[in-house]
């Protein structure tokens, strides 16, 4: 349900982190990285639909040893974000538009992606996890329906009247579907398009930025 404006609506941006705020997407690049063959094992699953997308990120990160967990976060440190990233964040601090980070992925992974710019998050909701233990273990506050961090719900806890919905992948198509004003790219934007509902196509957050100037201006 796309909007072209926002008039007195009270705005948020809720938004993917893997693949969408970082270059590529970070929990496959650890999975690929630190455990390879059973990375391999699980896409074929994946894409049969033998394992749920829940279930299989939940088995992969819970493949990953605890002692190599501050090597993993190491690890997701050295991926880039995308490009216009903190400017996009300058642009929501000056019209007062929180900005929330909605990943279904792990925590620790996004704070050591984006180190000390996690700050300007209004919230940030994603897995958490216990090293405690020989392997990691997951503990989803929102785990609901195929997604460990079921992101409509998280949505649902903010008093938002114009939703601001940026995502990469399939795994932001519920999150995609409550949303406004929806900014999509990759697997997301190709199977919103075949669905017939509206999207705007992003490469980086200048294009994000400059189609909202255009689009809610000094309305905010």
């Amino acid at each position: 349900m796309a909007d072209s404006g926002c008039g007195d609506r009270k705005p948020y941006v809720f938004c993917d982190f893997d693949g969408t705020i970082t270059a590529r997407e970070s929990l496959q690049a650890v999975f690929e990285r630190f455990v390879p063959d059973k990375w391999e094992d699980m896409k074929q699953k994946l894409v049969s639909g033998s394992v749920s997308l829940r279930n299989g990120v939940r088995e992969m990160i819970e493949s990953l040893p605890s002692e190599r967990y501050r090597e993993v976060l190491y690890f997701v440190r050295q991926i880039p974000l995308r490009p216009g990233f903190e400017e996009f964040l300058d642009f929501l601090d000056c019209r007062g538009v929180p900005f929330v980070i909605v990943s279904g992925g792990v925590r620790g992974m996004v704070e050591a992606g984006l180190g000390p710019l996690i700050k300007r998050a209004h919230r940030v909701f994603a897995a958490e996890v216990d090293a405690a233990g020989p392997y990691l273990k997951v503990h989803s506050e929102f785990e609901g329906g195929n997604e460990l961090v079921a992101k409509v719900e998280v949505m649902e806890l903010f008093d938002a009247d114009l939703r601001i919905v940026i995502g990469d992948g399939m795994t932001d198509y519920n999150m995609a579907r409550k949303g406004d004003i929806i900014f999509a790219r990759g697997s997301l934007a190709r199977y919103l398009e075949k669905s017939g509902t509206d999207l705007i196509r992003w490469e980086d957050f200048n294009d994000i930025r400059k189609e909202l100037e255009q689009r809610l201006g000094k309305e905010l």
